[in-house]
C-alpha cells in the first residue's frame, strides 16, 4: 500500500474540498458572547426530514418543532402530517434566516452537511448533524474551528456512541485488560460502491427540488439512483462505505485509544473510478502508538482466516500484548477465552448515557458538553475522510 503523510493530506484536502463558498471558519468582527442557559423546549428546525431525518426528527419530537426543511415535499408532507404548526421549508437558508431558533438537526445527504452546519453555526444556532460530519477534510476543519468559535453545543449522529457496551469495552481497554494495544480493526460488510453515471435523464418527480438538492455539488441531470439513497455511491455526494459506517465503528477505537490524528495513512482497493466508490477496500491509518485498519464490502481482519476468532459479524478488534478484544455494537468478548476465564472486569466507571439526542437537547439548555460534539467528531470525520482521500489519490490493488 501507498503511504501518504500529514502534508500531503493537507494538499488532498484542498484539492477534494467540495464547496469554496464556506470561507474563513471566524465571523467578522468579535467572538460572540457565551449565551445564556434556556428553561423548557427549545425551538428546533429540522433540515432533511425523510429516511435517517425522520428517525432524528422522532428522537427529537419533545422539543417545539418550528419548521421542518426537505427539498422532496414528499418528504415534508411526510413530516407535517405529525407537525401541523411547524413552517414549512425547501430551502434551509431562508428557514435558518426567517425563523427565531435555538437549534437545528441536519440529515441532508453528505455533500449538503457543511454548507447547511455553517449556516446554521454563523447564525448563532446549536447544531446535531448526521455522520460523517462533512463531506471533505477541508469541510471537516472549518467545520470544527467554526463550532468552537461561536460556542455552539454540537453533536453528530453517531448514536452508538450512547450505548452501555462501548463504555465497557472502552473501561477494559483503559485498565489494560489485554495488555498495551498495538493494532485495532474494524470492518462491515456493507458495499456502497460500484457502477457508472447513469445514461437515463428521465424528468425530475414532481415535488422534488432538484437544484436544491445539488447544493453546490457539480450539475447533472436528475436520475432515481441519486435519490432517496444511493448517493452515497457517488463521489460528488457521499465518500461510499467508509464514509458512510467509519464514524460509528471507529469511534470505539478513537474513544478507547485516546485518538485524534493519525501521522500516515495508507490505503488499498480496486482501480479507482472517476464517479464512484470502491465496492470493497482496506485502509491502515499509523497513529504514533497503533495501527488502526479499516476493511469493508467482505475483506476482514487475517485474524479471521488465522482461525483465532469466533463467528462474528460487523465489528472492532483490539489486538493487545496480553490478548485480544472482539466487539461489535452489543457485545464484546476477551480472547483466547481460557486466558480470561477468571477475568473479572473493573467496575463500570462511564455513566451511562441518557440518549444520544437527549444529550445534546439538555446540553443546549444547559450550555454545557456532549460526548460527541465537534471537537471530538471533526478529527474523527478527518480520519475516515483520510483514508476515502488515500484510496482516491493511489490506486493501489487489494493483496
Amino acid at each position: 500500500m501507498t503511504q501518504l503523510d500529514r502534508r500531503s493530506f493537507l494538499a488532498i484536502g484542498g484539492a477534494l474540498a467540495a464547496s469554496t463558498a464556506l470561507g474563513s471558519c471566524r465571523s467578522l468582527g468579535g467572538r460572540p458572547a457565551p449565551r445564556l442557559p434556556k428553561q423548557g423546549p427549545l425551538s428546533l428546525g429540522v433540515i432533511g426530514v425523510g429516511g435517517r431525518g425522520a428517525d432524528n426528527l422522532a428522537a427529537v419530537s419533545a422539543e417545539h418543532i418550528a419548521a421542518l426543511c426537505d427539498v422532496d415535499a414528499g418528504h415534508l408532507a411526510q413530516a407535517a402530517l405529525k407537525f401541523p404548526s411547524a413552517r414549512l421549508f425547501a430551502d434551509y437558508r431562508s428557514m435558518i434566516r426567517e425563523m427565531q431558533l435555538d437549534a437545528v438537526v441536519i440529515s441532508t445527504p453528505d455533500h449538503t452537511h457543511a454548507p447547511a452546519t455553517l449556516t446554521a453555526l454563523r447564525a448563532g444556532l446549536d447544531v446535531y448533524c448526521e455522520k460523517p460530519l462533512t463531506h471533505t477534510l477541508e469541510e471537516a476543519r472549518l467545520i470544527t474551528k467554526e463550532a468552537q468559535w461561536q460556542r455552539a453545543v454540537t453533536q453528530m449522529g453517531t448514536q452508538i456512541h450512547a450505548g452501555d457496551n462501548y463504555r465497557r469495552v472502552v473501561e477494559l481497554i483503559q485498565a489494560g485488560a489485554i495488555g498495551r494495544v498495538r493494532e485495532a480493526h474494524c470492518w462491515v460488510g456493507k458495499a456502497w460502491g460500484g457502477g457508472e453515471l447513469p445514461a437515463e435523464t428521465p424528468p425530475v418527480p414532481e415535488g422534488l427540488d432538484w437544484n436544491l438538492w445539488l447544493g453546490d455539488a457539480p450539475r447533472r441531470p436528475y436520475h432515481p439512483t441519486y435519490h432517496p439513497a444511493g448517493w452515497r455511491r457517488f463521489w460528488d455526494f457521499g465518500t461510499g462505505t467508509l464514509g458512510d459506517m467509519g464514524c460509528h465503528h471507529l469511534d470505539l477505537p478513537f474513544w478507547a485509544l485516546g485518538l485524534v490524528r493519525p501521522i500516515s495513512v495508507q490505503a488499498e482497493g480496486p482501480p479507482v473510478n472517476a464517479e464512484t466508490a470502491p465496492t470493497s477496500m482496506r485502509a491502515r491509518w499509523i497513529f504514533p502508538d497503533v495501527d488502526l485498519w479499516w476493511h469493508d464490502g467482505g475483506l476482514r481482519p487475517l485474524q479471521f482466516a488465522q482461525g483465532l476468532l469466533p463467528e462474528w459479524g460487523d465489528g472492532t478488534l483490539f489486538v493487545g500484548e496480553g490478548g485480544l478484544l472482539l466487539s461489535d455494537y452489543n457485545r464484546y468478548v476477551l480472547l483466547p477465552e481460557p486466558r480470561f476465564a477468571a477475568f473479572v472486569p473493573p467496575a463500570p466507571s462511564i455513566p451511562s448515557s441518557v440518549g444520544h439526542h437527549k444529550e445534546w437537547l439538555d446540553a443546549c439548555r444547559a450550555r454545557g458538553k456532549t460526548s460527541c460534539d465537534f471537537a471530538y467528531a471533526g478529527p474523527l470525520t478527518e480520519t475516515v475522510l483520510m483514508g476515502v482521500a488515500a484510496y482516491r489519490a493511489h490506486a493501489i490493488p487489494l493483496k
